[in-house]
């Protein structure tokens, strides 16, 4: 697909991100700010949606890779990249290698995590 791939991501992607934000706002509007909780449902919804579109083109449409990608990688993964991750774990899950969805869940989690924290510490010792 080449260069046109990259646009239909790009624009995908832009689209994904302001419907984040734009969750995100609402969800601050209507809770507040002391549990991310506009987070938690991007991530849940994110990987629902993933779940149901990607069990759809499987399934029920012939619909064009180039749409496919508009769809999953743009707007999907602008909105939240958790849905790939959520994929990623169920698709190595179910070609019965539950071994490696389980360490590539718990290591993505447990390394982001910590990669967070390595970020903040190298700033932290840096700045001061």
């Amino acid at each position: 697909m080449g260069f046109y791939g990259f646009i239909l991501v790009f624009v995908g992607g832009g689209l994904g991100s302001a419907l984040r934000h734009g969750t995100n706002l609402l969800a601050l509007r209507l809770v507040g700010s002391a549990y991310p909780l506009g987070t938690l449902a991007i991530n849940v919804l994110g990987a629902f949606v993933m779940g149901v579109v990607v069990e759809w083109f499987a399934l029920k449409t012939s619909l064009p890779q180039s749409a496919r990608l508009f769809i999953t990688t743009g707007i999907l993964g602008g909105f939240t990249t958790f849905s790939t991750y959520a994929l990623e774990v169920g698709m190595l899950y179910e070609r019965g290698d539950w071994l490696a969805s389980v360490l590539y869940a718990l290591g993505s989690l447990v390394l982001g995590v910590a990669a967070l924290f390595a970020g903040l510490g190298l700033v932290r010792m840096v700045a001061h």
